[in-house]
Formats: C-alpha cells, structure tokens, sequence
C-alpha cells in the first residue's frame, strides 16, 4: 500500500472554472507545453461523459458499436502521438481500479489500451486497494497537473457529471501533487499486461 501523506488541498488558494472555462483553460496551457509531462489521476469509477460517440453506444447497450468506434480513431490517435512526440510531450495516467469493474472503467480501459499501445499516452494502474490506507477518511480527488506549472482539482457531481475545477498556480500545491502522483506512477502496473489479465476476458459490459 502506498503509505505517503496525501498532499492538502486549500481552495481559498485557487480559482473555480465552470466546466467550459476549465476546458478551454486546460487546452490553451497544454498546448503550449514543450519537454515536459502532464500527469493524470483518476480515481472515479463512474463518468458521464458528454457528446462522446462510443460513450452513447455503451450506454444504449452496443458495444460491438463501441470497439468499432474505437478501432476508427487509431489513426487520428497516432496523429496526435505524433504530434506529442514532436513537441517534447508526454501524458502520464494513473488511474485507480476498484473491483468489480465498473461498466464505465472496462471501456475507458479498452479507450486507455489503445492510447498506451499509440504512444498517446503512458497508462499504468493502481488498484484501489494499494491506496486504501489514503483513503481512509475521504476518496482521493480527480487531479491534473500541466507542464509543471498548473494544477486543477476537477469536480464531478455524485452522479459523475463534469462542473468544471479548481485552478492552482502556487507552486505548493503543483509541485506536491505531481510528486504525489508520480509516487502512484511508480507504484502501478502498465497498462497491457493488467489489460490482459483482468479486463480481456470479461464478457462485454451490461450498463
């Protein structure tokens, strides 16, 4: 189990986006972003994801619908890999699992798969009970932290519906949580193999 403090979170020091604000904010720092990573942590285990194709199809029960949409974004998957590499780029994503999966994770996990196996991003897994000594009081939060500089706190509401984030530019707080999640980085299995054994052989998902 991971056994370091969870880094505090004071949101007098930050500033609340609403959810296109937090879009549009998020894609302007990360596009600027030269040699140097972005870090992921996502703890949910259920989103609802909005004007997403493959997400409509899951949940009206297709999945057959969900692997072919997948399969026809490769290409621009790889675009943007390219792109990525280019400019020094790397995306870092730890994301918690909890068992049983979830109708969501299991296909988040097939779209995550395919990113990793791309080059699009670097994926490794933590289960939830390696952080369940953090966990004791509350769940850990949803964070992001950009090219070092920036860090948002993303909120969801209990059902999972996006309502934008926190914006953190004080170095405390973007320094403690990206060492946070790197630690959890560290700590987690890639992506493929944790596919393989855990998420291929389960029959499709029921939402």
């Amino acid at each position: 189990m991971l056994d370091l403090n969870v880094p505090t979170i004071d949101p007098e020091l930050g500033e609340r986006l609403v959810s296109k604000d937090y879009k549009r904010d998020f894609r302007a720092r990360n596009a600027l972003i030269r040699n140097s990573s972005t870090w992921k942590l996502e703890r949910r285990q259920h989103f609802e994801e909005q004007n997403d194709p493959s997400r409509d199809a899951l949940t009206r029960g297709d999945w057959d619908e969900v692997l072919r949409l997948f399969a026809a974004d490769r290409d621009l998957v790889l675009a943007g890999a390219r792109d990525d590499k280019e400019r020094g780029y790397t995306l870092h994503r730890v994301r918690i699992v909890e068992q049983p999966i979830t109708p969501y994770v299991q296909w988040e996990l097939y779209w995550l798969r395919q990113h990793d196996e791309l080059g699009a991003s670097r994926v490794r897994i933590v289960t939830a009970e390696q952080v369940a000594d953090a966990e004791k009081t509350q769940q850990l939060p949803e964070m992001l932290v950009v090219g070092g500089q920036t860090l948002y706190n993303v909120i969801y509401s209990d059902s999972g519906v996006p309502m934008g984030s926190i914006r953190f530019t004080d170095q405390q707080h973007v320094q403690s949580w990206e060492q946070y999640i790197r630690s959890l980085y560290e700590i987690g299995e890639d992506i493929a193999p944790y596919f393989a054994r855990e998420i291929a052989p389960l029959p499709a998902p029921v939402p």
